[in-house]
Protein backbone atom coordinates (compact mmCIF):
# COMPACT_ATOMS: atom_id res chain seq x y z
CA UNK A 1 0.00 0.00 0.00
CA UNK A 2 1.37 3.41 -1.10
CA UNK A 3 0.55 6.22 1.32
CA UNK A 4 2.26 9.38 0.24
CA UNK A 5 3.53 12.09 2.40
CA UNK A 6 1.59 14.98 0.89
CA UNK A 7 -1.30 15.01 -1.54
CA UNK A 8 -2.65 18.36 -1.84
CA UNK A 9 -6.71 18.94 -2.28
CA UNK A 10 -8.52 19.49 -5.02
CA UNK A 11 -12.21 20.48 -4.49
CA UNK A 12 -12.95 20.19 -7.84
CA UNK A 13 -14.32 23.89 -8.85
CA UNK A 14 -10.33 25.18 -9.13
CA UNK A 15 -10.77 24.45 -12.94
CA UNK A 16 -14.03 26.27 -13.43
CA UNK A 17 -12.61 29.66 -11.31
CA UNK A 18 -9.63 29.59 -13.79
CA UNK A 19 -11.72 29.18 -16.71
CA UNK A 20 -13.40 32.07 -15.46
CA UNK A 21 -10.46 34.43 -14.97
CA UNK A 22 -9.08 33.11 -18.17
CA UNK A 23 -12.71 34.29 -19.93
CA UNK A 24 -12.83 37.51 -18.24
CA UNK A 25 -8.72 38.35 -19.74
CA UNK A 26 -8.13 39.85 -16.81
CA UNK A 27 -5.12 37.32 -15.50
CA UNK A 28 -2.92 40.07 -13.65
CA UNK A 29 -3.59 40.30 -9.38
CA UNK A 30 -6.43 42.22 -7.38
CA UNK A 31 -9.05 41.40 -9.59
CA UNK A 32 -12.25 39.59 -8.61
CA UNK A 33 -10.90 36.47 -7.06
CA UNK A 34 -8.21 38.56 -5.52
CA UNK A 35 -11.02 40.55 -3.47
CA UNK A 36 -13.11 37.32 -2.69
CA UNK A 37 -10.12 35.38 -1.26
CA UNK A 38 -9.18 38.60 0.47
CA UNK A 39 -12.29 39.36 2.15
CA UNK A 40 -12.85 36.05 3.29
CA UNK A 41 -9.22 36.34 5.07
CA UNK A 42 -10.27 39.40 7.00
CA UNK A 43 -13.39 37.88 7.71
CA UNK A 44 -12.12 34.60 8.90
CA UNK A 45 -9.73 36.25 11.16
CA UNK A 46 -11.33 39.80 12.20
CA UNK A 47 -8.49 41.56 10.54
CA UNK A 48 -8.26 44.87 9.09
CA UNK A 49 -6.23 44.14 5.98
CA UNK A 50 -5.28 40.97 4.05
CA UNK A 51 -3.11 41.43 1.30
CA UNK A 52 -2.61 38.08 -1.28
CA UNK A 53 0.79 37.26 -2.30
CA UNK A 54 2.98 35.53 -4.29
CA UNK A 55 3.97 33.14 -1.57
CA UNK A 56 4.59 33.41 2.23
CA UNK A 57 8.34 34.61 1.67
CA UNK A 58 7.21 37.44 -0.25
CA UNK A 59 4.70 38.47 3.05
CA UNK A 60 7.39 38.33 5.12
CA UNK A 61 9.77 40.65 3.20
CA UNK A 62 7.16 43.01 3.11
CA UNK A 63 6.96 42.62 6.78
CA UNK A 64 10.63 43.92 7.04
CA UNK A 65 9.69 46.67 4.36
CA UNK A 66 6.83 48.25 6.65
CA UNK A 67 8.77 47.69 9.48
CA UNK A 68 11.84 49.91 8.24
CA UNK A 69 14.34 47.06 9.44
CA UNK A 70 17.82 48.73 9.01
CA UNK A 71 21.26 47.46 8.83
CA UNK A 72 22.47 46.50 12.23
CA UNK A 73 18.97 46.29 13.62
CA UNK A 74 18.15 43.11 15.37
CA UNK A 75 15.28 40.25 14.62
CA UNK A 76 14.68 37.45 17.48
CA UNK A 77 13.30 34.38 16.05
CA UNK A 78 13.24 30.72 16.59
CA UNK A 79 16.19 28.94 14.77
CA UNK A 80 13.77 25.61 14.44
CA UNK A 81 11.86 27.47 11.09
CA UNK A 82 12.05 27.62 7.37
CA UNK A 83 14.92 29.87 5.25
CA UNK A 84 12.28 32.62 4.61
CA UNK A 85 11.64 33.74 8.31
CA UNK A 86 15.17 34.73 8.60
CA UNK A 87 15.83 35.79 4.90
CA UNK A 88 13.00 38.53 4.92
CA UNK A 89 15.20 40.19 7.54
CA UNK A 90 18.43 39.57 6.14
CA UNK A 91 17.96 40.81 3.04
CA UNK A 92 17.38 44.26 5.10
CA UNK A 93 20.47 44.20 6.71
CA UNK A 94 18.93 43.08 10.00
CA UNK A 95 21.10 40.57 12.10
CA UNK A 96 18.87 37.83 13.28
CA UNK A 97 18.85 36.42 16.74
CA UNK A 98 18.42 32.95 17.17
CA UNK A 99 16.99 31.59 20.44
CA UNK A 100 15.51 28.11 21.62
CA UNK A 101 12.18 26.71 21.37
CA UNK A 102 9.75 25.02 23.83
CA UNK A 103 10.66 21.42 24.85
CA UNK A 104 6.45 20.71 24.40
CA UNK A 105 5.09 22.57 21.60
CA UNK A 106 8.42 23.25 19.50
CA UNK A 107 7.33 26.92 19.46
CA UNK A 108 9.73 29.81 20.54
CA UNK A 109 10.64 30.11 24.37
CA UNK A 110 9.66 33.60 25.72
CA UNK A 111 12.12 32.94 28.14
CA UNK A 112 14.79 32.99 26.18
CA UNK A 113 13.29 36.05 24.15
CA UNK A 114 13.42 37.90 26.70
CA UNK A 115 17.08 37.18 27.55
CA UNK A 116 17.66 38.13 23.72
CA UNK A 117 16.55 41.97 23.40
CA UNK A 118 18.68 44.66 23.74
CA UNK A 119 18.53 48.01 22.31
CA UNK A 120 19.04 47.03 18.88
CA UNK A 121 16.43 44.49 18.72
CA UNK A 122 13.69 46.35 16.25
CA UNK A 123 10.53 42.90 16.53
CA UNK A 124 10.43 39.11 17.46
CA UNK A 125 8.90 36.84 14.87
CA UNK A 126 6.91 33.54 16.34
CA UNK A 127 6.65 30.82 14.37
CA UNK A 128 3.29 28.77 14.88
CA UNK A 129 4.96 25.28 14.02
CA UNK A 130 2.47 22.85 12.83
CA UNK A 131 0.00 24.74 13.33
CA UNK A 132 0.15 24.84 17.40
CA UNK A 133 0.43 28.62 18.40
CA UNK A 134 2.90 29.95 20.24
CA UNK A 135 2.28 31.79 23.90
CA UNK A 136 1.58 35.06 22.29
CA UNK A 137 0.22 36.69 25.44
CA UNK A 138 3.40 36.01 27.23
CA UNK A 139 5.46 37.28 23.91
CA UNK A 140 3.10 40.31 23.01
CA UNK A 141 3.75 41.26 27.30
CA UNK A 142 7.23 41.03 26.82
CA UNK A 143 7.21 43.26 23.04
CA UNK A 144 5.17 45.49 24.66
CA UNK A 145 7.09 46.79 27.55
CA UNK A 146 9.99 47.06 25.12
CA UNK A 147 8.07 48.80 22.43
CA UNK A 148 9.08 45.94 20.47
CA UNK A 149 7.22 45.04 16.64
CA UNK A 150 5.32 41.27 16.37
CA UNK A 151 5.48 39.59 13.31
CA UNK A 152 3.72 36.52 13.21
CA UNK A 153 4.94 33.67 10.82
CA UNK A 154 2.27 31.97 10.30
CA UNK A 155 2.48 29.83 7.54
CA UNK A 156 1.38 26.92 9.18
CA UNK A 157 -1.14 28.32 11.09
CA UNK A 158 -4.32 28.79 8.82
CA UNK A 159 -7.31 28.31 10.58
CA UNK A 160 -5.48 27.33 13.58
CA UNK A 161 -6.20 29.48 17.05
CA UNK A 162 -5.10 30.35 20.50
CA UNK A 163 -7.32 31.55 23.12
CA UNK A 164 -10.10 31.12 20.99
CA UNK A 165 -8.31 34.26 18.79
CA UNK A 166 -7.12 32.87 15.53
CA UNK A 167 -3.22 33.02 15.03
CA UNK A 168 -1.91 35.90 13.09
CA UNK A 169 -3.81 38.66 14.73
CA UNK A 170 -1.40 38.87 17.65
CA UNK A 171 1.19 41.06 16.17
CA UNK A 172 0.74 44.25 13.98
CA UNK A 173 1.51 42.24 11.10
CA UNK A 174 1.50 38.33 10.19
CA UNK A 175 2.83 36.19 6.87
CA UNK A 176 0.41 33.08 5.86
CA UNK A 177 1.52 30.46 3.19
CA UNK A 178 -1.03 28.63 0.72
CA UNK A 179 2.00 26.51 -0.42
CA UNK A 180 1.34 23.31 -1.87
CA UNK A 181 2.16 21.40 1.13
CA UNK A 182 0.25 23.58 3.18
CA UNK A 183 -3.68 22.95 4.16
CA UNK A 184 -5.46 25.72 1.55
CA UNK A 185 -3.30 25.49 -1.29
CA UNK A 186 -2.60 27.44 -4.54
CA UNK A 187 0.55 25.75 -6.00
CA UNK A 188 2.78 29.27 -4.65
CA UNK A 189 0.94 31.97 -2.46
CA UNK A 190 0.30 33.42 0.35
CA UNK A 191 -1.13 36.59 2.46
CA UNK A 192 0.25 39.47 4.50
CA UNK A 193 -2.24 40.31 7.16
CA UNK A 194 -2.26 43.54 8.43
CA UNK A 195 -3.49 44.16 12.06
CA UNK A 196 -1.99 47.57 12.44
CA UNK A 197 -4.42 50.17 10.60
CA UNK A 198 -1.75 52.93 9.77
CA UNK A 199 0.70 50.37 8.16
CA UNK A 200 -2.26 49.54 6.05
CA UNK A 201 -1.82 52.67 2.85
CA UNK A 202 1.93 51.78 2.72
CA UNK A 203 0.96 47.86 2.54
CA UNK A 204 -0.55 48.69 -0.56
CA UNK A 205 2.24 51.00 -2.45
CA UNK A 206 5.05 48.02 -1.24
CA UNK A 207 2.96 45.77 -2.95
CA UNK A 208 2.12 47.94 -5.95
CA UNK A 209 6.03 48.36 -6.93
CA UNK A 210 6.33 51.09 -4.69
CA UNK A 211 3.36 53.23 -6.26
CA UNK A 212 -0.18 53.95 -5.28
CA UNK A 213 -1.74 52.27 -7.98
CA UNK A 214 -4.76 50.62 -5.76
CA UNK A 215 -5.46 54.26 -4.91
CA UNK A 216 -5.35 54.68 -8.98
CA UNK A 217 -7.29 51.65 -9.63
CA UNK A 218 -10.10 52.95 -6.80
CA UNK A 219 -10.79 56.15 -8.02
CA UNK A 220 -8.48 58.22 -5.64
CA UNK A 221 -6.39 59.81 -7.99
CA UNK A 222 -6.02 60.86 -11.22
CA UNK A 223 -2.65 58.59 -11.86
CA UNK A 224 -0.35 57.02 -9.87
CA UNK A 225 3.61 57.84 -9.45
CA UNK A 226 6.49 56.30 -7.66
CA UNK A 227 5.93 56.83 -3.98
CA UNK A 228 7.90 54.75 -1.89
CA UNK A 229 10.55 51.48 -1.73
CA UNK A 230 8.32 48.34 -3.06
CA UNK A 231 8.56 45.51 -5.26
CA UNK A 232 5.88 43.34 -7.29
CA UNK A 233 4.06 41.36 -4.34
CA UNK A 234 0.67 40.38 -6.12
CA UNK A 235 -0.44 37.02 -7.07
CA UNK A 236 -1.80 36.28 -10.16
CA UNK A 237 -5.80 35.64 -10.70
CA UNK A 238 -4.77 32.71 -11.69
CA UNK A 239 -3.83 31.44 -8.66
CA UNK A 240 -6.14 33.58 -6.58
CA UNK A 241 -9.21 31.63 -8.45
CA UNK A 242 -7.38 28.67 -7.46
CA UNK A 243 -7.45 29.00 -3.79
CA UNK A 244 -10.87 31.04 -3.45
CA UNK A 245 -12.07 27.12 -4.69
CA UNK A 246 -10.22 25.71 -1.33
CA UNK A 247 -11.36 28.69 0.75
CA UNK A 248 -14.56 27.73 -0.39
CA UNK A 249 -14.03 23.96 1.50
CA UNK A 250 -12.57 25.54 3.79
CA UNK A 251 -14.16 24.15 6.93
CA UNK A 252 -14.40 20.61 5.08
CA UNK A 253 -10.74 21.01 4.90
CA UNK A 254 -9.72 21.56 8.74
CA UNK A 255 -12.34 19.37 10.08
CA UNK A 256 -10.59 16.44 8.03
CA UNK A 257 -7.68 17.34 8.31
CA UNK A 258 -8.11 17.58 11.93
CA UNK A 259 -10.00 14.31 12.16
CA UNK A 260 -6.39 12.06 10.78
CA UNK A 261 -4.55 14.38 12.95
CA UNK A 262 -6.73 12.59 16.36
CA UNK A 263 -7.39 9.26 14.28
CA UNK A 264 -2.78 9.49 14.38
CA UNK A 265 -2.56 10.83 18.03
CA UNK A 266 -5.45 7.99 19.48
CA UNK A 267 -3.76 4.89 17.65
CA UNK A 268 -0.26 5.98 18.38
CA UNK A 269 -0.80 6.72 22.30
CA UNK A 270 0.42 2.69 23.02
CA UNK A 271 3.79 3.42 21.93
CA UNK A 272 3.98 6.56 23.84
CA UNK A 273 2.84 4.95 26.58
CA UNK A 274 5.95 2.18 26.59
CA UNK A 275 8.36 4.92 25.64
CA UNK A 276 8.79 4.48 22.35
CA UNK A 277 7.53 7.87 21.09
CA UNK A 278 6.51 10.96 21.61
CA UNK A 279 3.60 12.42 20.18
CA UNK A 280 2.83 16.02 19.89
CA UNK A 281 1.61 18.12 22.36
CA UNK A 282 -0.73 20.48 22.12
CA UNK A 283 -1.50 22.81 25.26
CA UNK A 284 -5.61 23.38 26.20
CA UNK A 285 -5.84 27.21 25.28
CA UNK A 286 -4.47 26.22 21.53
CA UNK A 287 -6.62 24.63 18.66
CA UNK A 288 -4.14 22.97 16.12
CA UNK A 289 -5.66 22.76 12.50
CA UNK A 290 -4.43 19.21 11.32
CA UNK A 291 -1.34 20.41 9.60
CA UNK A 292 1.12 18.25 10.66
CA UNK A 293 1.65 14.94 12.37
CA UNK A 294 5.16 14.43 13.72
CA UNK A 295 6.55 11.84 16.34
CA UNK A 296 9.76 12.31 18.45
CA UNK A 297 11.89 9.24 18.30
CA UNK A 298 14.47 8.59 21.18
CA UNK A 299 17.54 9.65 19.07
CA UNK A 300 18.67 10.77 15.72
CA UNK A 301 19.35 7.14 14.67
CA UNK A 302 16.29 5.54 15.54
CA UNK A 303 14.40 7.93 13.77
CA UNK A 304 16.65 7.47 10.35
CA UNK A 305 16.01 3.97 10.86
CA UNK A 306 12.33 4.22 11.45
CA UNK A 307 11.93 6.28 8.40
CA UNK A 308 14.48 3.73 6.03
CA UNK A 309 12.13 1.48 7.23
CA UNK A 310 8.77 3.45 6.22
CA UNK A 311 10.21 4.27 3.19
CA UNK A 312 11.01 0.35 2.10
CA UNK A 313 6.88 0.14 2.50
CA UNK A 314 6.43 3.72 0.17
CA UNK A 315 5.12 5.49 3.53
CA UNK A 316 6.03 8.84 3.08
CA UNK A 317 7.92 10.76 5.76
CA UNK A 318 10.35 13.00 5.95
CA UNK A 319 12.10 14.67 8.68
CA UNK A 320 11.69 18.59 9.05
CA UNK A 321 13.89 21.98 9.45
CA UNK A 322 17.86 21.45 9.70
CA UNK A 323 18.61 23.87 12.66
CA UNK A 324 19.30 27.77 10.66
CA UNK A 325 21.75 28.82 13.47
CA UNK A 326 24.18 25.54 12.28
CA UNK A 327 23.59 26.11 8.34
CA UNK A 328 26.32 28.09 6.54
CA UNK A 329 23.85 31.08 5.72
CA UNK A 330 23.97 31.51 9.62
CA UNK A 331 27.61 33.21 9.13
CA UNK A 332 25.90 36.23 6.99
CA UNK A 333 24.09 38.53 9.68
CA UNK A 334 23.38 36.15 13.06
CA UNK A 335 24.00 35.10 16.16
CA UNK A 336 22.26 32.66 18.74
CA UNK A 337 21.66 33.38 22.54
CA UNK A 338 22.01 30.22 24.85
CA UNK A 339 23.09 27.04 23.46
CA UNK A 340 19.94 26.20 21.66
CA UNK A 341 20.10 22.24 22.51
CA UNK A 342 16.18 21.76 22.80
CA UNK A 343 16.47 23.06 19.10
CA UNK A 344 19.34 21.07 17.83
CA UNK A 345 17.65 17.99 20.28
CA UNK A 346 14.52 18.05 18.41
CA UNK A 347 15.52 18.60 14.75
CA UNK A 348 17.42 15.31 15.19
CA UNK A 349 14.65 13.66 16.37
CA UNK A 350 11.74 14.61 14.75
CA UNK A 351 9.62 12.78 11.60
CA UNK A 352 6.61 13.75 10.20
CA UNK A 353 3.96 11.25 8.96
CA UNK A 354 1.85 11.46 5.78
CA UNK A 355 -1.68 13.90 6.20
CA UNK A 356 -3.20 14.85 3.81
CA UNK A 357 -7.19 15.30 3.50
CA UNK A 358 -7.81 12.05 1.12
CA UNK A 359 -5.94 9.76 3.85
CA UNK A 360 -7.89 7.23 4.58
CA UNK A 361 -8.38 5.57 8.18
CA UNK A 362 -6.82 2.15 6.13
CA UNK A 363 -3.98 3.88 5.19
CA UNK A 364 -3.26 5.15 8.74
CA UNK A 365 -3.77 1.68 9.86
CA UNK A 366 -1.00 0.50 7.67
CA UNK A 367 1.54 3.33 9.11
CA UNK A 368 0.66 2.79 12.52
CA UNK A 369 1.37 -1.23 12.10
CA UNK A 370 4.66 -0.51 10.43
CA UNK A 371 6.04 1.39 13.01
CA UNK A 372 4.29 -1.28 15.33
CA UNK A 373 6.52 -3.75 13.74
CA UNK A 374 9.72 -1.65 13.73
CA UNK A 375 10.16 -1.27 17.10
CA UNK A 376 8.79 -5.29 17.62
CA UNK A 377 5.60 -3.98 19.50
CA UNK A 378 2.68 -6.13 19.62
CA UNK A 379 -0.10 -4.88 17.88
CA UNK A 380 -2.60 -6.23 19.62
CA UNK A 381 -2.08 -3.60 22.14
CA UNK A 382 -3.89 -1.21 19.67
CA UNK A 383 -6.86 -3.55 19.28
CA UNK A 384 -8.50 -1.67 21.91
CA UNK A 385 -8.19 1.81 20.47
CA UNK A 386 -8.84 0.80 16.95
CA UNK A 387 -12.26 -0.35 18.25
CA UNK A 388 -13.25 2.42 20.18
CA UNK A 389 -11.99 5.08 17.88
CA UNK A 390 -14.86 7.39 16.03
CA UNK A 391 -14.87 7.22 12.35
CA UNK A 392 -13.19 9.78 11.00
CA UNK A 393 -14.15 12.49 8.42
CA UNK A 394 -14.64 11.05 4.84
CA UNK A 395 -13.67 13.12 2.09
CA UNK A 396 -15.79 14.26 -0.27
Amino acid sequence: MRVPFNYPYITGKEVEHIKDVLHSRQLCGDGKYSRLCQTWLEEALQCPRALLTPSGTAALEMAALLLDIQPGDEVIMPSFTFVSTANAFVLRGANVVFVDIREDTLNIDPLEVKKAITEKTRAVVPVHYAGVGCDMFEIAEICRNDGIAIVEDAAHAVMSKYRERPLGTFGSLAALSFHETKNLVAGEAGALIINDERMIARAEIIREKGTDRSRFFRGQIDKYRWQDLGSSYLPSELQAAFLWAQMERAEFILSARQSRWLEYHHKLAPLEEVGLVRRPIVPEPAMQNGHIYYLLAECRDTRDRLMEFLHEREIGCVFHYIPLHDAPGAEIRSRQVGDLSVTSDVSSRLLRLPLSVELTSEQIDFVVRSICEFFEFDENHLKDQNERFFSPVKSS
